[in-house]
């Protein structure tokens, strides 16, 4: 548990200070700098869920694809981006009817992390299964029964009546 709360904690202050770098590099206009230190905020953010999961060391593994994925095609499209874009050129290549910077802001930013929003969709489709459910029913029932909850033992009305 000690190793958890540590692991966490570093994860945290790596993300505090990305955090801090991403308001320095908006600060300094360095948007190119910002934009890959956001892809290292949000999928840092996504990697920390998966710490308060269970009691075990940092574990990302069932968001090990998601984020390495959406890491790798952030980056390719922010760097597809950056490449093809330029505020100075007033005629631009068309693909598909797009801009090239804009078609790749619209394939790496949009439609992979949606399409991968909807793999983990199909690959975690029991998570809302009726057998999980009471699963997490049943472990919550046992590890309340022989406490004393406070919400859970009844509280007789006091009748008011001081005559």
């Amino acid at each position: 548990m000690v190793e958890t709360h540590g692991t966490r904690n570093t994860l945290m202050g790596v993300l505090a200070l990305l955090a801090a770098a991403l308001l320095v590099a908006a600060a300094v206009q360095a948007y190119r700098v910002f934009s890959y230190l956001a892809i290292g905020l949000l999928v840092g953010s996504i990697a920390a869920a998966s710490i308060e999961r269970n009691a075990s060391e940092l574990n990302v593994a069932p968001y090990n694809g998601l984020v390495v994925g959406w890491t790798v095609v952030f980056a390719a499209g922010f760097t597809g981006i950056w490449l093809l874009w330029n505020p100075s050129v007033t005629s631009y290549s068309y693909v598909l009817g797009l801009p090239t910077a804009t078609l790749v802001y619209v394939v790496c930013i949009w439609l992979l992390p949606i399409l991968g929003a909807f793999y983990y969709a199909f690959v975690f489709a029991r998570i809302g299964d009726d057998e999980v459910v009471d699963g997490i029913m049943d472990d919550a029932r046992e590890a309340q029964r022989g406490r004393s909850l406070p919400l859970s033992t009844r509280v007789e009305a006091d009748g008011g009546d001081d005559q």
